[in-house]
């Protein structure tokens, strides 16, 4: 039986990857973007199998409302990819409140509440899948890139308790966590304005590769969509789905580091109970 998929941000990388991957699998797209006439080609091209929606992921009352029409309208949910988002630059000095709590409702709070908002309906089927786009910076984290990355860390935080709690409910989570792919996220970012000269060399470069470096990103954001729809119809789908060189080198080398802080330090750490 074909699946009902909602995934936000379908109309451009990796969303739109996802929902051509759905389709041409045989399944339906409830494809969330905020503006509808981007996804005009998807559904010309699928009108039976795409469902075009406008949603806002930080607008959380017509979240509700967007879950309700679409199972009345399809019946079920059986997989929710939380994909929309955007990047940021700036030092942790220069990002202001705003700019902090801007990401956190894209990126956190409004995956939260699309999990709140379909998780009642997956538990009375005892069935469905819910993907989370996280990074390699929800692993890992650089100059430049505090911001996005606490708020990937954060997802990725939520994601783990909440593979805990609906494992036992027939209900499964993944948490992917890609590279640099071939998508428009370097064109969709936020820069923190008062680039302070202390860190022209650390923040700087990060600022400098995200502004040039669109479209020259290796990974393709059509083996990404393969990879996650072959991780959740495996036998045994994985917490966590690393994809391409780049975020597996990486995450492979902050395990290092963590493991070694953790040798070089255990004794200290292990001396710090009450003495008997």
């Amino acid at each position: 039986m074909s699946k009902v998929w909602l995934i936000t941000g379908a109309n451009s990388g990796f969303g739109r990857a996802f929902t051509e991957a759905a389709v041409a699998a045989g399944d339906v797209v409830v494809a969330a973007a905020r503006r509808t006439e981007s996804l005009d080609d998807l559904v010309a091209a699928h009108p039976d199998q795409v469902d075009p929606v406008a949603l806002d992921v930080t607008d959380h009352a017509a979240i509700g409302r967007v879950v309700e029409e679409l199972v009345e309208r399809h019946g079920r949910i059986d997989v929710l990819v939380n994909n929309a988002g955007r990047t940021h630059v700036g030092s942790v000095e220069e990002t202001t409140d705003e700019e902090l709590r801007s990401l956190f409702d894209v990126h956190v709070f409004g995956p939260a509440a699309l999990v709140r908002a379909v998780l009642p309906h997956m538990r009375a089927r005892r069935s469905g899948a819910i993907v989370q786009l996280s990074s390699v910076g929800g692993q890992m984290s650089m100059a430049g890139f505090g911001a996005y990355s606490a708020t990937k860390f954060a997802l990725e935080g939520m994601s783990e308790a909440l593979a805990a709690e609906v494992r036992p409910l027939g209900i499964g989570v993944l948490i992917v966590e890609p590279g640099a792919f071939r998508t428009n996220l370097f064109g969709n970012h936020s820069l923190s304005g008062d680039s302070l000269a202390d860190y022209a060399e650390t923040v700087g470069a990060t600022r400098d590769y995200v502004l040039t470096g669109g479209g020259t990103q290796e990974g393709d954001p059509a083996k990404a969509a393969a990879a996650v729809l072959a991780a959740l119809d495996a036998d045994e789908t994985p917490l966590r789905l690393a994809l391409g060189d780049d975020a597996i080198d990486t995450i492979l080398l902050h395990l290092e580091q963590v493991r070694g802080d953790l040798a070089a330090w255990e004794k200290t750490g292990r001396d710090t109970k009450l003495d008997a």
